[in-house]
């Protein structure tokens, strides 16, 4: 069974959409192992996004990223990073097609509501950086 880390992004916790995002992953027949609301440092956002820590939009980025707490959550089905990644749309959500969350909660390639690890080695990464093992249901 895979496992992938979502967060719902401050975007959607502003609009008030996090029960729907859960709804659709449950709906799904995925399992909730882990969830709860983080604030985001700077230190984990740096490491989070090591990928992009020398862009110039970084600095954007993790500002958004700490307008409020994020919904982090763990989850766990079969094939699951792909199929989670469909159900998300594209980053842009302009290029996110209607019924998939980005398509209908998003508004732009920042503001698109939703994270969710992009391989298996990334879900173990961000899985080791949210979650303490004492977190994860079993």
């Amino acid at each position: 069974m895979d496992r992938t880390v979502i967060l719902i992004k401050p975007d959607a916790i502003k609009a008030r959409v996090a029960g729907q995002i859960i709804t659709r992953l449950e709906k799904e027949g995925f399992t909730l192992l882990a969830a709860k609301f983080v604030r985001l440092t700077d230190r984990l956002l740096t490491q989070w996004y090591a990928h992009h820590k020398d862009k110039p939009f970084f600095p954007e980025l993790q500002k958004f990223m700490k307008e409020t707490p994020v919904l982090a959550m763990l989850w766990q089905g079969e094939n699951i990073i792909e199929k989670v990644r469909i159900l998300c749309g594209p980053t842009d959500s302009k290029l996110a097609a209607k019924g998939t969350i980005r398509g209908d909660f998003g508004t732009d390639i920042q503001r698109n509501a939703i994270h969710a690890s992009e391989n298996k080695e990334a879900a173990e990464r961000e899985t080791e950086l949210m979650f303490q093992p004492d977190e994860i249901h079993k």
